[in-house]
């Protein structure tokens, strides 16, 4: 056979022999089985000093809505202070049981800022977010869950010609002057702990606590 008869073959091997993405493992978690979720301050990558404040501001409701108690961050920032972990990489290099021990708490989350930022290029802006999230159990200190999430947004041009070029200068600016962090937080948030999805089950606060593990009927079984 010709060796390109062989390719067409050789590319549909390859698309139909591409391994599965295993599904999440959650039996760490339902181990556990925890009620409460300390989030403590982020660390913060990106050059801009603000981010954790707003980025801060922006993860207790979507953690909640997952059927967690969350302690209240500003509390929870303001105890660490006083307890000598005003730095937020000092935070995420304590023992999480220690950390857990001075609320009550069942698990703590990490959020660590990757990118924060706006870039102009070409008469245009891209303001990108980028987050990772780590959840440990307070008792063992076991991660029980991870996601890593971005989120991008270019303003569109206003269409073609001289009117067009300007408010395009004049969108750049704008995005570039003050970006839209907020709302792309909020949906990176979102995205990380859908579920299903990369996020997690729901939590003992919602009514499909440990009903919504169980297998749809009629889908096909995991591979």
């Amino acid at each position: 056979m010709s060796r390109w008869l062989l390719l067409p073959a050789l590319a549909l091997c390859a698309a139909g022999c591409a391994p599965r993405k295993a599904p999440k493992s959650y039996d760490k978690l339902l181990a556990a089985n925890p009620r409460s979720i300390l989030i403590v301050p982020v660390v913060n990558k990106s050059v801009d000093v603000d981010a954790p404040a707003y980025f801060l501001s922006t993860i207790p409701v979507p953690v909640a809505e997952r059927g967690y108690y969350v302690f209240p961050v500003n509390m929870v920032k303001r105890v660490l202070e006083d307890d000598g972990l005003s730095d937020a990489s000092l935070v995420h290099a304590a023992d999480p049981t220690r950390l857990c021990g001075l609320f009550g708490a069942d698990s703590v989350l990490y959020v660590t800022i990757e990118r924060w930022d706006a870039k102009y290029v070409v008469l245009s802006t891209t303001v990108t977010v980028e987050f990772s999230y780590v959840w440990k159990d307070g008792k063992t200190g076991e991660i029980l869950w991870g996601a890593h999430q971005g989120m991008t947004y270019t303003p569109q041009s206003g269409g073609g010609g001289l009117g067009g070029l300007i408010a395009a200068v004049i969108n750049a600016a704008m995005t570039k002057a003050a970006p839209s962090y907020m709302p792309l937080a909020r949906q990176a948030n979102g995205a990380a702990m859908a579920y299903p999805g990369p996020g997690f089950p729901a939590g003992p606060y919602r009514q499909e606590y440990r009903r919504d593990l169980a297998p749809k009927p009629g889908a096909p079984p995991e591979k």
